[in-house]
């Protein structure tokens, strides 16, 4: 079975270089729905396994200035006590017990249709913030804006602690809109940026819950992180209008079938 999991993280690693689309709305759905991992263990498992790869990706944006701090940290502001509460409650249930199953299954699909949206109008929310005319923000006037950062920061701590989805397209497409005038690289750097502190901490809590699989962790690393640099290679040579159309289908099929199971 480790070859399996093993040749799972190499692809979703790939399908992730190729789209810049975040692995837990891929992998995790893999793990419940085709390994038969409790959705608790995939959940927590995946975000240790996003903690670590995502690390990388800061160092490599920051380096080249394509982080905004000041938006990482309001975004943190929220989701980090958000992560806390959601990692509590999850703790009053019954370990490996169907009331969680069903709590994350259910938190889990809506993550993956919202995430279907959101890489199907990427481009529409971006162009929707930039018809405003404030100087930096999109919906609001810039002295609501933190307010509504953290806002937005406390529902991805929500949505990530249940379903390990949300850090990578939600959180783009929610900055795109808000910070509409900001380059593109920094949006990404500082969602990037953003999801190291989120997913290891949401991480650790379900590590204290015991929903971490540290032997699975592992093996899905070992396929990934090449199946990441090859995609990241190739991602060139395959239209981004091919892929992300069909990327959003399938999480829309898979986040309808955890909804409805």
């Amino acid at each position: 079975m480790d070859w399996l999991y093993t040749l799972s993280g190499f692809i979703v690693g790939t399908i992730v270089g190729f789209t810049g689309v975040g692995g837990g709305s891929l992998m995790t759905p893999l793990l419940v729905l085709l390994f038969g991992v409790h959705p608790s263990t995939a959940v927590g498992t995946d975000l240790l396994y996003a903690a670590v790869t995502k690390s990388g990706g800061t160092l490599v944006h920051a380096r080249q200035g394509q982080v905004r701090w000041d938006i990482v940290g309001r975004l943190a502001i929220g989701s980090i006590p958000a992560t806390a509460l959601t990692l509590t409650i999850l703790a009053q249930l019954p370990k490996q017990g169907p009331a969680a199953a069903h709590l994350i299954s259910i938190g889990l699909g809506l993550a993956l249709l919202g995430t279907a949206a959101a890489i199907l109008l990427r481009k529409r929310i971006q162009a929707l913030g930039q018809k405003h005319s404030h100087p930096e923000g999109g919906p609001a006037a810039p002295r609501h804006l933190t307010a509504i950062t953290v806002a937005v920061g406390a529902l991805l701590g929500v949505l990530v602690s249940l379903s390990s989805v949300g850090a990578g397209a939600l959180g783009t497409a929610a900055l795109f809109f808000l910070y509409p005038r900001l380059p593109t690289q920094q949006i990404v750097g500082s969602d990037v940026a953003h999801a190291v502190p989120l997913t290891l901490v949401a991480g650790i809590g379900h590590w204290f819950i015991g929903s971490v699989d540290f032997h699975l962790l592992g093996t899905l690393l070992l396929g990934s992180l090449p199946g990441i640099w090859i995609g990241s290679t190739l991602s060139a040579r395959v239209p981004e209008r091919v892929l992300r159309p069909l990327l959003a289908g399938t999480l829309v099929l898979v986040g309808t079938k955890l909804i409805a199971a």
